[in-house]
Parts: structure tokens; C-alpha cells; sequence
């Protein structure tokens, strides 16, 4: 039974905000891209043209109202006749729609520009980090955080600038208006409904925002359920466990659903809060309007006016909640991506690192100690070298830290003392980049993308021709059995290469391999997963790439490495012999103990094997 997560509730406080915001300035004001900052300048000279039209807007109406009462005495008659006042008042809202549109067009460069650049950069950030990282993180987990960082750059653009700063500048110049056209009486009722409105605002959505960063967390929480569940299909599908499975997908989205149903009740709390301070402010300038009217001291235009204008300021302030909450939801997205930009690379170049030189692809490792806990040591001062050309196994127990020196030499991690070597080249002095394309990797596991398979294949040399890729399959032997299918090199692999074979998936990564052609070579228990008669099909083709490359071999299976030049026994940590095959057999120790055991093991199978034969021969 999966226990509940207990998520983490993380406030934003001010200083959190104005960092957030620090952040994204440049993203905002792009010091590279001048068109961007003149998008910026005229988005909002419009802003300006759109809002005094908007004030303005009213007064025609007030205007058109005082025409026909006769109460108008401004300019001649023809100019404030009801007609063109109304025809004035008309063209006015188109006008202010139509700036307000150019505005947010001019704007949306500005905000996807600093989408792009923002989850590009990201990108690259999270490539960067080290394994560990990878491997102690979720990756549906990891994608939301991108996601809603996204979004949230999105939302601060959209509600920030194209509503919240509208609808500061359009209540100030509301006030200002309030204020220069009539008493102090009117200022003082509207200045307190808005301020009361924007108290009640904010403290009702600072409640929420608990609300909804809950149902974000259960929404983050499904939604890596769901993606371990996918990536794991098959391995559902061999214990019978869809339901345990459904279960517990269900189980995260009955913790949205509830947060979610707290979320639309808490908003319809803030709207009715917000409808009766503003209905109630509302009312008391009416009622103080109708006083001055029935006393001769305002025109029945004033009223509509006054009416008009507060009708045209509650559109904006009704989306003060929604902005306010928005705003503050997208800066907590944002901040989270920022936090994981502000995740230190474990393993970075150095300063003066340069790129390696190869000339001839020897390997030494000298008295290298490895820990990935300090206090579960992995690599015990581990010396061997693998001269030009040569190839030397390594073999060992599961968990004697094999594949360990796989990960140490591409530099996933760095060691705690001791020195990895490639052509005298401490592999810390180089970059990572001219390291890895020196260093070509069969794993035991491949993992392809859903992609082609040309793709797949082409993946070790990106600007390789469709001549060279067929020449790679090839010489991985599995051209055959590509041009077999019916899409030929343009079939579809599936989701990890699930539709193919783990032989055909090994020959995949040979041919890759062969297509990248690095000096130095890993064969990470490149055949042990495969059946006997797949394996000397690999082994062959394994044989063939190997050949004239320095080359590393971990090996599971040890009548693939009979013929390498040295032999290495790991245990716990340590080498405890080495030598050749035939050298180590004659020792009569664990090397030929290992080799005593495969052997009983390969003999039952090819009896297996064989009775099958007969049995169905017969």
C-alpha cells in the first residue's frame, strides 16, 4: 500500500517576490534584442492612449445625457447634438479597444521571447547536472516544474503588464477625476471602497493561494504516478497489477479533487466579497449623486457619469483576485524554476579545462578510491591501464562497482583521490564534451528513442548520411532485418524501443557506436541479457568494432572475454587477481570459480536447448 506524500508548503514572502521578479527583468527588458525593447515602449505609450480614451468614455455619455435634458451649453449646437455625441462615444470604445489590442499583439513578442529563452534555458541547465541528480529526482515531477515555470512566465506577463499596471494607472486617473469634478466627500467614499475591495482581495486570495498550491502538489504527485505507470507498462502487465495501479492513480486524483473543490468554493467567497464591498461603495455614491441632483447642484449627466465610470472601473477590479492569485501562483512557478537554475553542476569544467588531445587512447586508473556515500565506499584504490589498442575485462559480483568505473571514466562523477588518465590527461583537466566524443558506450540496457530507427542509429554522429548510416547496420549486422520491415530505416522503435528486440536493440547501439567511431570503447555486460546464440551474433559484431580501439570490456558472461589481453577480478572494491584467461584458470581461484559455475550454467541450457529440439523434431 502506497502511503500518502505530506507535501511541502512553500510561502513567498516579499523578499522571495522581488527576487523572483529580479530574475526575470532580463528576460523581461532582453539588453540583445532592441525590437523587444521597443515593443516594450510602444506596448505601452498604447497602455497610456487606451486608458485616457477609457476616462474619457463616460464624459460623452454624461455629455449626450445633459443634450437632451438641454443642459448642455459647451460648444455649438451642432458639435453636442445627441447624435454626435453618441457617434463620439461609440467611436471612443472602439478606439480604446483597438489600442488595447495593438498593445497586448506588442506585448506577446516580449512575453514568448522570455517563454522560449527562459525554458531553453532551463533545458540546457538540467542537461548539465549531474547523474545523481537525474537519479533522485521524478521525471514527470522534474517536466511539471518546466511546465508551470512556463506558464507561470506567461501569466506574470499577462496579468503584470496588461492587466494589473492598466488597472493601477486607470483607478488613479478614476480618483483624479472623481476628485477634480466633484467634492472631497465623493473622493473619500471611492478611495475607501477600492482600498477595502483590494484589502479583502488579497487577504481572501492569500487563503486561496494555501488552497492551490495543495491541488498543485496533488496535481504534480498524479501526474508523476501516471508517468512512472506508463514507463513501467510492461513490468505492470507481469505482476497483474493495473489495479493496485488504478488505485493508486486514483488515490492522488481524489487528493486534487478535494483540493480542487476547496479551490472553486473559496473563489466563489471571494467573488461575492468583492461584488458586496463594491456594490455597497457603489450605492453610497449614487444615493450622495441623487442628493445633489434633486438639489440642483449636479445635472442628471452627472449621475449617469458617475454611474458610467464606477460600471467601467468594477470590470478591472473584478479581476483583481484572479490577477492578484495568478500573479502570485506564477511567481511560485517561476521560483521553483529558478531554484532549479540555481542547482549547482556537481561536475563542471574547469577554468583552464582544455579539449583532450588523443593520439594514441591509452587508459591508466591509479589508486582511484570512489564513494557515492562517504560511508559506503564503492572503489577501493583501484590501479590497472589499458595500453593503445589493447583490451582489458573487468568482471566481478554484482554490486563490486563494475559499472562504477564506466560512470567514472565518462565522468558522471568525479573520484575522491587517485587520477583517470587518457593519454597522460587527467580526465578533471579536459572538457566534458571532448571527453565523451572520445568515448563510445554498448550498455547493457539500451534505451532508444521513440523515434526512427535511422534516427537512433544516426544519434552517434548527427550529421552522418544515409549511406554511412546503412554502412554502420551493416557492420552491426542488423541491416537484414531492417530493410525487412516494411517502413525499412523510417519504422518507428516505440517508447524505449519496446517494439524491437533486446538483440536488435544491442545491434542498434553497436551500430550507433560504430557510426560515432571513438578511440576509446566500453562494453558495458553488452551481451548478458541475450541468449546464447543472439550473443555470438553481438559478440561478433562486438569483436569487429573493438578491434585496433582501446577498449574496456565489464563483463557477466565470461566466455566473451577469453581472448582480451588482461583480466581483472573485482571484488568489494578491490582487484583480487588478474591475468589472463588461461592464467587466471590456473590459479584455481575466484576467476576459475566463476568460470567453473557459467560453465555448468551454459551446459544445462544447451541440454535444454537441445531436448527441445528433439522433442519437437519428434
Amino acid at each position: 500500500m502506497k502511503t500518502e506524500k505530506k507535501t511541502k508548503t512553500v510561502s513567498v514572502n516579499s523578499g522571495d517576490v522581488l527576487k523572483t521578479l529580479a530574475n526575470l527583468w532580463p528576460y523581461m527588458w532582453p539588453s540583445e534584442h532592441p525590437k523587444l525593447k521597443y515593443s516594450v515602449v510602444f506596448a505601452c505609450i498604447f497602455l497610456v492612449f487606451s486608458k485616457i480614451i477609457l476616462i474619457l468614455i463616460p464624459y460623452f455619455f454624461k455629455f449626450a445625457t445633459d443634450a437632451f435634458g438641454g443642459e448642455l451649453q459647451l460648444l455649438s449646437t451642432a458639435v453636442t447634438t445627441p447624435f454626435i455625441l453618441v457617434l463620439a462615444y461609440n467611436a471612443a470604445r472602439i478606439f480604446q479597444s483597438g489600442f488595447n489590442q495593438i498593445r497586448d499583439a506588442l506585448f506577446a513578442s516580449v512575453g514568448q521571447h522570455a517563454v522560449r529563452q527562459l525554458a531553453y534555458r532551463t533545458f540546457v541547465h538540467i542537461h548539465k547536472l549531474s547523474l545523481r541528480f537525474h537519479l533522485e529526482r521524478h521525471t514527470g515531477g522534474l517536466a511539471r516544474i518546466i511546465e508551470r515555470g512556463t506558464k507561470g512566465i506567461e501569466a506574470i506577463v499577462r496579468y503584470t503588464i496588461l492587466n494589473t499596471v492598466p488597472t493601477i494607472f486607470e483607478c488613479t486617473m478614476t480618483i483624479f477625476v472623481i476628485w477634480w469634478s466633484y467634492s472631497l466627500l465623493y473622493l473619500f467614499i471611492i478611495v475607501a471602497t477600492i482600498a477595502l475591495y483590494i484589502w479583502f482581495t488579497v487577504v481572501a486570495s492569500n487563503w486561496r493561494i494555501a488552497i492551490r498550491r495543495d491541488m498543485n502538489a496533488s496535481d504534480i504527485e498524479a501526474n508523476t504516478q501516471a508517468i512512472d505507470s506508463l514507463l513501467n507498462f510492461e513490468t505492470i502487465k507481469y505482476f497483474c497489477n493495473e489495479a493496485m495501479e488504478a488505485r493508486n492513480f486514483d488515490a492522488s486524483l481524489a487528493r486534487y479533487e478535494q483540493a480542487a473543490i476547496k479551490t472553486w468554493i473559496s473563489l466563489s467567497w471571494l467573488n461575492f466579497g468583492q461584488a458586496v464591498i463594491f456594490g455597497l461603495g457603489m450605492f453610497v455614491l449614487m444615493m450622495v449623486s441623487v442628493y445633489e441632483v434633486q438639489h440642483h447642484r449636479q445635472t442628471l449627466g452627472d449621475f449617469v457619469f458617475i454611474n458610467a465610470l464606477l460600471i467601467q472601473l468594477s470590470i478591472p477590479l473584478n479581476f483583481i483576485g484572479s490577477i492578484y492569485r495568478e500573479v502570485r501562483q506564477g511567481l511560485t512557478d517561476v521560483e521553483q524554476m529558478f531554484d532549479l537554475l540555481d542547482v549547482q553542476e556537481e561536475i563542471s569544467d574547469k577554468p583552464d579545462a582544455y579539449d583532450l588531445q588523443i593520439r594514441g587512447a591509452s587508459l591508466c586508473f591509479e589508486n582511484v578510491r570512489f564513494s557515492y556515500n562517504s560511508d559506503r565506499p564503492i572503489l577501493k584504490g583501484i590501479t590497472f591501464k589499458i595500453p593503445e589498442g589493447k583490451k582489458v575485462a573487468i568482471v566481478g559480483p554484482s554490486g563490486a562497482g563494475k559499472s562504477t568505473i564506466a560512470r567514472i571514466l565518462f565522468r558522471f562523477y568525479d573520484i575522491q583521490s587517485g587520477n583517470v588518465m587518457i593519454d597522460n590527461q587527467d580526465v578533471r583537466d579536459v572538457t566534458q564534451k571532448s571527453l565523451r566524443n572520445a568515448i563510445g558506450m554498448v550498455p547493457q540496457d539500451t534505451v532508444l528513442f521513440n523515434e526512427t530507427i535511422a534516427y537512433n542509429i544516426r544519434y552517434g554522429r548527427s550529421d552522418a548520411s544515409d549511406s554511412e548510416v546503412r554502412r554502420a547496420a551493416d557492420l552491426a549486422r542488423i541491416n537484414t532485418f531492417i530493410e525487412s520491415l516494411p517502413d525499412g530505416y523510417n519504422a518507428i522503435v516505440g517508447e524505449r524501443g519496446l517494439k524491437l528486440s533486446g538483440g536488435e536493440k544491442q545491434r542498434i547501439a553497436i551500430a550507433r557506436t560504430i557510426l560515432k567511431s571513438p578511440p576509446l570503447l566500453i562494453l558495458d555486460e553488452a551481451t548478458s541479457a541475450l541468449d546464447t546464440a543472439t550473443e555470438q551474433e553481438i559478440q561478433d559484431a562486438l569483436d569487429m568494432i573493438s578491434r585496433d580501439r582501446t577498449t574496456l570490456i565489464i563483463a557477466h558472461r565470461l566466455s566473451t572475454i577469453i581472448n582480451v589481453d588482461e583480466i581483472l577480478v573485482l571484488k568489494d572494491g578491490r582487484f583480487i587477481e588478474r591475468g589472463t584467461h588461461t592464467e587466471l584458470l590456473a590459479k584455481k581461484g575466484f576467476y576459475a570459480s566463476m568460470w567453473e559455475r557459467q560453465l555448468k550454467a551454459t551446459m544445462a541450457e544447451n541440454c535444454e536447448q537441445y531436448v527441445s529440439k528433439i522433442n519437437l523434431a519428434l
